[in-house]
């Protein structure tokens, strides 16, 4: 090969190189936090030997702390030739177990066989690379390597080494993936609840007809058509149900919980879960501090991670529900959690366990290795999405024929107490006189509402937009409010509670909505409002309506809700 223009004037007993400005770096991350200017890509040497080890520049790439090697591509293989003191502490080896073989050793089973073919083909062409791949330590711990290699050439221009840096990124790579995916789930929620939203209208207008329907007079093959159409309207209110608790949209009632008390109280539907196939062993610490959470959803998830356990184990085997308290101070930020108490909630089975692919993806919805006849591949991504909404964390510890854990970590309760809520008075049968100001932007779900509360026996004031609300209120008599939450093109439910109640501030007001019930904890404490999710049934909105109207009626103040977190 012949002498390269290296950019810079070759001075006797000087280095020279060529830098490196419009070097190809696909990288993400620099050591200098800069693109590389004057740093080089090549150079050139005026005394090539490796002898002289007592200038403070060898002191320096010894002190450094960025690892670096150099391979000698004149002997057979390549081989490593040198190497500073921090490539030892970067892989583990020893000095002696790394000179004189070529750097292929720190390759592995899942190194990119492409990135491994980039840097051979650039080695082949004498061109500088940056790039980034998976090696191994000697322990067998992986980790990713931003590589830097270069040539070095004599000064009569013949290639007589190659200079490698290396730097740890295996951190900062952890950290991307984590905020991909955190932005992949975000997207995937935002779209997932506003189809829930639609759906659950859909469904009101078909759950709320067939409840009409079953009250006629119907032959019996009648009534079993419009019964098995009920039931499978049922099952899609829960599917909503799971797609609004993946996008931490649902509404929790949250009360302070002994969460060892709990999983005593629904031990029979654990054991009807999992079957007869499967062992069941807990092991619960005593004494635990309790916990602020919905019981109804966390059996709810509970039961989902315990299916999992038992698909996971179609020849039985082994689960064990554990619960134990973790104080997380130095070491809350590798849970991604406030340093604090936290109650834990461990399910472990013997089962196949999951490679590192399927269970970076195990929380995604409708992802699923079951197949579609077993499985929705909405039951993890329900129980995450619950976890995060109750302050706390999920975490999937699992191995290929190994079994998996699902742990759930929970925030100690705090001093304020969260009372249960009372239990509610069926007046399902009980209708009234009152006048009901009914607000729904969906022609269908209008039209089903006011002759739901018409057969009640209330006058119904129908209008489709909280404009038209206003408008029509004027001074006639209203004794509840009944109104959508949201309304898209124009006044929100929310905006006309908020002025409505400026107007009408003792007038009772019940919201409705199939999509972000949090959004209620917007509204000023002390308003009369109360809220029921879509789909609703005939009898639970007699229920409410009365409900609200006797509150009015008595001057009870109404509980207040137990709603999730607002996210940011």
């Amino acid at each position: 090969m012949t002498n390269k223009d290296h950019g810079e004037a070759n001075t006797a007993q000087e280095a020279t190189g060529e830098p490196a400005g419009n070097l190809k770096d696909p990288t993400s991350y620099s050591p200098t936090g800069n693109k590389g200017q004057h740093h080089w890509k090549s150079s050139t040497v005026a005394e090539p030997g490796l002898d002289q080890r007592g200038t403070v520049f060898f002191a320096a790439l010894q002190m450094t702390r960025m690892p670096m090697i150099l391979t000698d591509p004149r002997q057979d293989d390549n081989p490593i030739v040198f190497s500073n003191k921090a490539f030892l502490d970067l892989t583990g080896y020893e000095e002696a177990e790394v000179v004189g073989r070529n750097c292929r050793f720190l390759q592995g089973a899942d190194t990119d066989r492409e990135t491994v073919r980039e840097l051979r083909d650039a080695i082949a062409a004498e061109e500088a690379i940056s790039i980034e791949i998976l090696n191994y330590r000697r322990d067998g711990s992986a980790f990713w390597n931003a590589v830097f290699v270069a040539p070095v050439y004599d000064a009569d221009g013949q290639l007589i080494y190659f200079f490698a840096s290396q730097l740890d990124v295996t951190r900062r790579r952890s950290s991307e993936q984590a905020f991909r995916q955190a932005q992949k789930m975000e997207a995937i929620g935002q779209l997932t609840a506003g189809l829930a939203h639609d759906f659950n209208n859909l469904l009101q207008v078909v759950a709320g007809n067939l409840d009409m329907l079953q009250g006629d007079e119907l032959t019996d093959r009648q009534h079993r058509l419009v019964g098995n159409a009920a039931r499978a309207a049922d099952r899609g209110s829960r599917l909503t149900r799971q797609l609004l608790a993946f996008a931490r949209k649902t509404r929790l009632e949250p009360r302070r919980t002994d969460l060892n008390t709990l999983i005593h109280e629904f031990g029979d539907l654990i054991d009807n879960t999992v079957g007869a196939q499967v062992r069941l062993v807990t092991a619960l610490e005593r004494r635990l501090p309790e916990i602020d959470i919905d019981p109804t959803h966390l059996e709810m998830a509970v039961l989902n991670v315990l299916i999992n356990a038992r698909d996971a184990m179609p020849q039985g085997g082994k689960v064990t529900i554990a619960t134990e308290l973790w104080k997380l101070n130095g070491n809350a930020a590798a849970h991604q959690l406030p340093e604090g108490d936290y109650v834990v909630l461990a399910i472990s089975d013997e089962g196949v366990g999951m490679n590192e692919e399927v269970r970076q993806r195990a929380i995604e919805p409708f992802f699923t290795t079951k197949g579609s006849e077993r499985g929705t591949g909405l039951g993890l991504a329900m129980v995450h999405g619950f976890v995060q909404q109750s302050r706390g964390r999920l975490e999937i510890d699992s191995e290929l024929g190994g079994g998996t854990t699902i742990r759930m970590l929970f925030p100690v309760a705090g001093t304020e107490s969260i009372a249960a809520p009372a239990p509610r008075v069926d007046r399902a049968s009980t209708g009234g006189s009152e006048t009901i100001l009914l607000v729904e932007d969906s022609d269908d779900v209008r039209a089903l509402a006011q002759e739901q509360l018409e057969a009640l026996g209330y006058t119904v004031l129908v209008v489709s937009s909280g404009e038209e609300a206003l408008a029509l209120l004027g001074d006639r008599q209203v004794d509840l409010l009944f109104t959508d939450i949201v309304m898209p093109g124009g006044m929100s439910g929310l905006e006309l509670v908020e002025q409505f109640h400026a107007l009408r501030p003792e007038t009772p007001i019940l919201m409705t909505t199939g999509y972000n019930e949090d959004l209620v904890a917007d509204i000023p404490r002390g308003s009369r409002l109360d809220v029921i999710g879509k789909p609703y049934r005939r009898r639970e909105l007699a229920d409410r309506i009365r409900v609200a109207l006797d509150r009015h009626s008595t001057g009870e103040r109404p509980a207040e809700q137990g709603f999730g977190p607002k996210e940011g």
